[in-house]
């Protein structure tokens, strides 16, 4: 990484972190989702476990929603992000790293509560570390799709629903295979590798779709 991306990765991470505590209030969300869902669905400890590796992939996609619409907000609304596109730096790389930081600042703490989390859904060891597993390589396709609705509105002042509303279509397909891929671990219906690999291909098509749409629709918006 070159020095100009290593400095915007360290300030957009100072930023995530500093600017309503998004690692905490993410963290804090997921706890709520999990912790809640149970009242409703009753006592049934087995019935838990079966839709606990469903409960966590929802309720990591509602939490890395929560500070997506800051994304590119922010930089927009003090100017630096037009001072971004007139550096003469690829945009694409530019977004691609914010998205980077962004991940580590809300997703990856997800991630690291997960385990923690599963205790609450009767999940075994076995479960905890699929579904774990699943979260660290999904999360970031969900951060990079999440990049296009940011990008798109961008330019509103309060567009945090309209980009739920652009991005969770989206988004299911990765809940589909992050979910699949963790009940193959756990209850071997179906190999555990297929949509555990197809999920890895959706994150690594999101780095590259990702970035270049984001890209696509900064430039529109300032024009």
């Amino acid at each position: 990484m070159s020095g100009w991306a290593m400095a915007l990765f360290r300030r957009d991470l100072r930023l995530s972190v500093r600017v309503g505590g998004s690692a905490l209030v993410g963290v804090l969300f997921f706890l709520a989702v999990v912790t809640v869902i149970p009242f409703g669905v009753g006592p049934d400890l087995n019935l838990l476990a079966r839709i606990g590796p469903a409960i966590l992939w929802i309720g990591a996609l509602l939490a890395t929603l929560l500070g997506l619409d800051r994304l590119f907000q922010a930089d927009r609304e003090d100017g630096t992000l037009d001072l971004m596109m007139m550096s003469g730096r690829p945009l694409e790389l530019v977004v691609l790293v914010k998205c980077l930081a962004h991940w580590i600042a809300t997703g990856l703490p997800l991630v690291v509560a997960a385990p923690l989390l599963g205790v609450f859904l009767n999940l075994d060891p076995v479960s905890m570390g699929a579904v774990t597993l699943t979260l660290l390589v999904g999360t970031p396709a969900l951060t990079l799709i999440g990049a296009i609705g940011a990008s798109l509105t961008v330019s509103l002042r309060k567009g945090g629903l309209l980009l739920a509303v652009l991005v969770i279509p989206i988004a299911i397909p990765v809940l589909i295979f992050g979910v699949s891929s963790a009940d193959a671990a756990i209850h071997d219906p179906v190999p555990f590798l297929t949509p555990f690999l197809i999920l890895c291909a959706l994150t690594l098509i999101a780095a590259v779709v990702g970035p270049v749409a984001s890209a696509a629709a900064l430039r529109f918006s300032s024009d």
